[in-house]
């Protein structure tokens, strides 16, 4: 073990140096061209020009938001892959993404927005993510072990509700509300507000903080559910552990950024295909290239029919799927 640290360890920096390199293009790139190079003197030279207020009022929150929902997707996704043995399994599988989009349909609907303020976008969609959470566990802890499978099952069943629910409250809304309620599905990073991206990113980074009381749990599951126990593992303590971690991110993405698809299914592949199965490095590597491949798609939705923009879900779902479709046609079945 001790003589993979230092590959896995210059691994890990090169992926966070690749990390600063796409932030500092988000940050570069965008309908006002500000060069790379330039960045720090504008930074230093303080308030006053046009250039500081889009770096800092702009595009900054916005590269921010975008490592924190990057990574906290793609973390989701190598935990719950891990918990299922499944590697179709991704953060939206168990239906959160449809309670928080519910919830936040039913707060554009009845404008609670206007009585609570700008914080009612998140705090409508972890409420109704939260609902799913609790639902699907406690649909499921009556039995004597918490069944992945069972668990799985029906957490895509409450999403199929949730979703029809939601396309109801669309049928019912107004105009307005209506295309509010479609451009939040589609997934955006545009938030301004500060004091909700250092949510984000606290509760992004803590949720990856906490993933590696797992990882040895995640190793063991990996052999079997037997094995695990054989190995000393409490595996109905370890599953309740890890789909609230999952949980959690998926519904802190979902309620700041709506409905982002496919960086928790794509990326943890990828990384698992290169770093292997163990959770020690695949968790953080995880991480670290969700949150890239998220600033890459921002990157192309700003600036592909510039400049309009794009939904970020969009670019991420027609690259997701583009790529998971060459990867199984080049028969690589292990992903």
């Amino acid at each position: 073990m001790k003589a993979n640290a230092r590959p896995w360890g210059l691994f890990s920096l090169g992926l966070f140096v690749l990390l600063m390199f796409t932030a500092g293009i988000s940050l570069s790139v965008g309908s006002a061209d500000i060069r790379l190079f330039d960045i720090p003197g504008i930074i230093t030279a303080g308030p006053g020009s046009a250039e500081y207020g889009i770096l800092m009022g702009i595009r900054l929150p916005r590269t921010l938001l975008g490592i924190a929902m990057g990574g906290a997707l793609s973390l989701a996704g190598t935990l719950l892959q891990g918990m299922f043995k499944n590697p179709l399994v991704e953060p939206y599988t168990l239906g959160i993404s449809g309670g928080a989009s519910l919830g936040i349909c039913i707060n554009i609907l009845f404008k609670l927005y206007a009585v609570i303020g700008i914080i009612a976008y998140p705090l409508s969609g972890f409420a109704g993510a939260s609902l799913v959470i609790f639902l699907v566990y406690g649909l499921n802890k009556s039995t004597r072990h918490i069944r992945s499978n069972r668990m799985l099952l029906t957490g895509v069943m409450i999403s199929y509700v949730a979703s029809s629910l939601v396309m109801l409250l669309m049928a019912l809304a107004g105009t307005d509300d209506l295309q509010t309620i479609v451009l939040w599905i589609m997934g955006s990073l545009d938030e301004p507000d500060m004091a909700l991206i250092r949510m984000a990113l606290m509760g992004s980074l803590s949720g990856l903080f906490l993933s590696y009381f797992f990882c040895f749990d995640l190793n063991a599951l990996a052999l079997g559910e037997e094995e695990a126990a054989n190995l000393g593992v409490n595996t109905t303590r370890a599953r309740k552990g890890i789909f609230f971690i999952a949980s959690f991110l998926t519904g802190l993405s979902v309620s700041m950024a709506g409905v982002i698809m496919f960086v928790g299914l794509i990326v943890p592949h990828f990384m698992r295909l290169v770093t292997g199965p163990d959770h020690r490095i695949l968790i953080i590597a995880s991480y670290l290239g969700g949150a890239v491949f998220l600033l890459i798609c921002d990157v192309i939705a700003r600036t592909v029919i510039a400049p309009l923009e794009l939904p970020v879900g969009v670019i991420t779902g027609i690259i997701g799927g583009v790529v998971f479709i060459w990867a199984i046609s080049k028969g690589k079945k292990d992903l």
